[in-house]
Order: structure tokens, then C-alpha cells, then sequence
């Protein structure tokens, strides 16, 4: 399966999708994880880059997402928590991304980044940290794919969900009624249809999903429900 037929499988999924991220999975059973999310009807996974530098923390490269690769069609939505990204939009594409997400807070005019990705084949999101206004991404916003909403400080999972970037989410949604919007940071069935009420059409969550019982499909599955409340909201 290719970038089309993910990207198409993506787009016809039911709202919201939900988006395990693999930074919460068990790295030493990664193989057979994939497959359960595939029996559970995961069509995308989030795939959280760390360099240590953007972020205080380190998680993996394009390597270790190429050999993911062989082992799912999944859509690979991968968030790019770097420094430097347009130094490796190439290789991430290479290693099989579908999408590219960088944050920008680390570019001074985003356009022509976005503009290398698309060329690369790939969709290209945008990605703001709380503290960052809506305005400094408004201006661009014909021009992704996607907004990253994050609602929490990146770098480690497990932290509490801000409530306040659902402002940010309302404000994006206004001037872009059908640009996709996913959110990530503290993702849970308590908090999905609120995000999904002010806009959300992606969910981003790892210990949500990857919880201690390990029961991926019943986790996956009530997370669908929970953000299904709130379409109607």
C-alpha cells in the first residue's frame, strides 16, 4: 500500500479518528502491537520525533520508522519535535512517513518547508505548542494539511491535558471549516468529545491506549465512542 492509499484510507475514516501514538507502545513488541491495532481498525499511527534539543527528551529516528514500516499500512503521521526539521523531511519521507509535522516555533516562515514536503510526496501539518497564539499560524493555514494543536508541553507522554488550547481549537475551526485538526497531549475518553465539540477531528493518544491491562481494541474503541459524543455537541 502506498502514500494515496493510506492517505485515501485516512480520509475515509469516520470522525474522529483516533491516532494511538507509538511512543507509549511497548518498543520490545512492536511488531505484534502493530497487528493489534490493525485487528482493532487503527487505519493511522502518531509518531512522536525527539531530538533532544526542541525537546528535552530523545525517542527515535527515520531507521527505527522504516523497519516499522514493513510491518503495518498504517498511515504514518509522523510529528516532527526537532530543531532542524528541514534538514530531514527527505529522510523521514524515505522511511516511509505519509505525513509531516513540524512546529513554527522552529522556522521563521514555514511556506517553503511545507512546500518540500508536499513535493516529497507527503501531506504537511503545522504544529503549535500552548503557548503559542493562534496568530502565529492563522496566516498559513491554506497552506497544510493539517494543525497540530498541542495540549501539552512536548516531550514526554503521560501529562495532564491543558484545556485551555481548546480556545486555540474554536479559533482555527472559525477561519478553517474543513481543515483537519488533531490534538495531542493527554488524550482520554474524559476529555475526547470536548475536544472533538470545539473542533477536533484527530485524536492523538498513548497511555490512553497502550494502558497496563493491555487491552488495545477496548481502549481504542472507547476512545472512538467518547469523541463521537461530541460531533453532536
Amino acid at each position: 500500500m502506498d502514500h494515496a492509499a493510506r492517505r485515501a484510507r485516512l480520509e475515509a475514516a469516520t470522525l474522529p479518528v483516533v491516532l494511538p501514538s507509538l511512543l507509549s507502545c511497548d518498543f520490545g513488541r512492536v511488531a505484534e502491537q502493530l497487528r493489534l491495532l490493525k485487528e482493532a481498525g487503527v487505519v493511522a499511527v502518531h509518531l512522536d520525533v525527539m531530538d533532544g534539543h526542541f525537546v528535552p527528551n530523545i525517542s527515535y529516528g527515520p531507521g527505527v520508522i522504516a523497519d516499522w514500516r514493513k510491518y503495518t499500512s498504517c498511515y504514518f503521521d509522523t510529528h516532527l519535535m526537532i530543531a532542524d526539521p528541514a534538514r530531514y523531511v527527505e529522510t523521514f519521507a524515505k522511511a516511509g512517513s505519509d505525513s509531516l509535522i513540524f512546529h513554527i516555533e522552529t522556522v521563521d516562515d514555514p511556506i517553503p518547508l511545507i512546500r518540500q514536503i508536499h513535493a516529497l510526496g507527503c501531506q504537511a501539518g503545522l504544529s503549535l505548542n500552548p503557548p503559542t497564539p493562534f496568530e502565529a499560524i492563522e496566516p498559513y493555514l491554506s497552506e497544510v494539511d493539517k494543525i497540530l494543536v498541542m495540549s501539552v508541553m512536548p516531550g514526554f507522554g503521560g501529562q495532564q491535558f491543558d484545556s485551555e488550547v481548546l480556545s486555540k481549537v474554536r479559533r482555527i475551526r472559525q477561519a478553517s471549516p474543513t481543515l483537519p485538526i488533531c490534538i495531542d497531549g493527554g488524550i482520554k475518553a474524559s476529555n475526547a468529545a470536548s475536544a472533538v465539540a470545539a473542533g477536533v477531528t484527530e485524536l492523538v493518544a498513548g497511555s490512553a491506549i497502550f494502558r497496563p491491562d493491555g487491552d488495545i481494541a477496548a481502549a481504542y474503541h472507547e476512545l472512538q465512542i467518547a469523541g463521537a459524543m461530541g460531533r453532536g455537541s
